[in-house]
């Protein structure tokens, strides 16, 4: 059995590499926060994991420093976990698996979201970080693979993956713990309804997974969840994720969320605004309204307070690692940047989206 202390500050330095046995499970990379319940690893292919140090059977450790696979370490090691109706295409920033033959398809598209990501925040004075790990990408080949793909995810589901980020139809997911994003391919051209919408789930996952990557999020503390899902909204408007062909400030209106929000007008309240700061619990009872109202106020805030809203990401990403983010605590890191006059943030909301065309 591992001893508590085994993983205690005297005995291994933070970014010290260890290989550890415990549920089964041969895992080699880096604990980057533990104590005598429960221990958090990052994996060499980007994992988190969480376990009791009891749990652990074996430990020992195998290098001074982490180090994440190589790239055809890593693309070896999803050949071998997806089997032969794939193939694993490199880009600059992704490993993409994906049916075999479809490279073009794909790897272009992850790449230019890429860009558009780092553009938009580099500009706003929020450099996003190099991403530690390839991220990867699993085109899974029709509904049903995906299907299959996403039981079998929730089955071994890890306490360090409790977040996991979808587009509304869960027609693609991130999922925080395994690092991966998921979608499946629709068919069609690139003028075809099924493209446009294989496109608009890959946006909305992808700026998930890069969020995550880069810092501007957290992995080991996840921001509230209408900061992240309005972030991956945002950006699936065509002058965010595609400034280049779509320069027009009225290109940065994600016209669906629009409508969905410009439907709940009536019954709008400034009490909304604050629920949806303080806690997640909207996204369970009314998705629909949540996912509205977490769009607006992103784009407001993006659009009107770009300065404020890049330092709340700050913020909110420099949150204690795998601590609890408590209703008080999200609360007072919102108020500390937008004010708390929720009658005049939502005076401010209502007149910014009923003044657009």
């Amino acid at each position: 059995m591992l001893c508590r202390h085994a993983f205690s500050a005297d005995r291994l330095a933070m970014d010290a590499m260890v290989a550890v046995t415990f549920q089964g499970r041969n895992v080699e990379g880096a604990a980057v926060e533990w104590n005598s319940e429960e221990v958090h690893l990052l994996g060499r292919d980007g994992r988190l994991w969480q376990f009791d140090p009891r749990e652990a059977v074996h430990f020992r450790k195998t290098a001074d420093h982490f180090r994440p696979y190589s790239p055809s370490e890593f693309r070896a090691a999803l050949l071998r976990e997806l089997g032969g109706e794939y193939e694993v295409t490199g880009t600059g920033h992704y490993l993409i698996a994906h049916p075999r033959g479809q490279q073009d398809r794909w790897a272009e598209r992850f790449e230019n979201l890429d860009r558009a990501f780092v553009h938009y925040f580099s500009v706003r004075g929020l450099q996003p970080a190099t991403p530690l790990f390839p991220m990867v990408g699993i085109v899974c080949k029709d509904r049903a693979e995906f299907d299959r793909r996403m039981t079998a995810s929730r089955a071994t589901h890890s306490p360090a993956g409790e977040r996991v980020f979808y587009r509304s139809g869960v027609e693609g997911y991130y999922r925080i713990d395994t690092n991966r994003l998921h979608l499946y391919d629709m068919g069609g051209n690139p003028n075809s309804a099924t493209w446009h919408t294989n496109a608009a789930v890959l946006i909305h996952e992808a700026t998930h997974q890069t969020a995550f990557n880069t810092g501007v999020h957290s992995r080991f503390s996840p921001p509230p969840r209408w900061l992240a899902e309005g972030l991956a909204m945002l950006f699936e408007a065509p002058g965010v994720c595609d400034p280049r062909n779509h320069p027009e400030p009225a290109d940065r209106v994600n016209r669906g969320r629009l409508d969905a929000f410009r439907k709940m007008l009536a019954r709008h309240r400034p009490e909304m605004l604050a629920a949806i700061v303080a806690d997640d619990e909207l996204f369970r009872v009314a998705p629909d309204a949540a996912y509205a109202e977490a769009w607006a106020i992103t784009f407001f805030l993006a659009e009107n307070e770009p300065a404020k809203y890049v330092r709340y990401l700050k913020r909110t990403a420099s949150h204690p690692a795998f601590a609890p983010y408590t209703k008080a605590e999200r609360m007072a890191d919102f108020t500390a940047i937008f004010g708390a006059d929720w009658r005049m943030l939502e005076a401010r909301l209502l007149r910014c989206l009923n003044g657009l065309p």
